[in-house]
């Protein structure tokens, strides 16, 4: 079995998670790649199921062993990478491995799978209803919220260093549209 992997990236608000979300729900192949984080959880999570929440101090411990395949520093002090122990669970399940993951993270993933991922970037339809989806999330204070904005703007420039670009307009058409890429994907030899 050939090692594919499928990575959906997309500025904060863009809609990937819900995207991931609905690829997992529709192609039982797939199998969600557990980033690390040395982000607080918020309330809402599980330590293992959407992220292994490492502190800073770990992360780094774990950057210097060579745990990660890919890793970054998205804001000060606040890492996220893929485990490579990570990737083997789920290739010995049989499985592809889905990652939601920062636009600098699949970039990297793109060029560690070369041909064997498929790499989808989730576009907003314009930064005006990024800002309307991030406000309406509530996790954002007014400062964190501008960070997050400006990030986007400066994340929409690498679009074409992926596969394929979605526009999320509509949700259920974003999500319609992966569906149809990734099984396209994965019944390519």
């Amino acid at each position: 079995m050939t090692r594919k992997a499928i990575i959906v990236c997309a500025p904060s608000g863009a809609g990937k998670t819900s995207i991931v979300k609905y690829l997992l729900n529709e192609l039982p192949r797939l199998s969600f790649s557990v980033s690390a984080c040395s982000r607080p959880k918020r309330e809402n999570e599980t330590d293992g199921k959407d992220y292994y929440f490492l502190t800073a101090d770990e992360f780094r411990s774990r950057i210097q062993a060579d745990n990660f395949v890919e890793w970054e520093e998205v804001y000060q002090g606040s890492y996220y990478g893929t485990l490579k122990s990570e990737l083997e669970r789920i290739w010995k399940e049989g499985r592809v491995p889905v990652f939601d993951v920062d636009v600098k993270g699949g970039i990297t993933l793109k060029t560690y799978f070369g041909s064997k991922a498929l790499a989808i970037y989730i576009k907003p339809p314009s930064i005006e209803a990024l800002e309307s989806r991030l406000r309406n999330r509530g996790t954002e204070n007014e400062e964190t919220l501008r960070k997050r904005l400006e990030r986007a703007e400066f994340e929409l420039g690498f679009a074409n260093n992926f596969d394929l670009a979605i526009i999320n307009e509509s949700l259920e058409q974003a999500c319609i549209d992966s569906v149809d890429a990734v099984n396209q994907f994965l019944n390519q030899e």
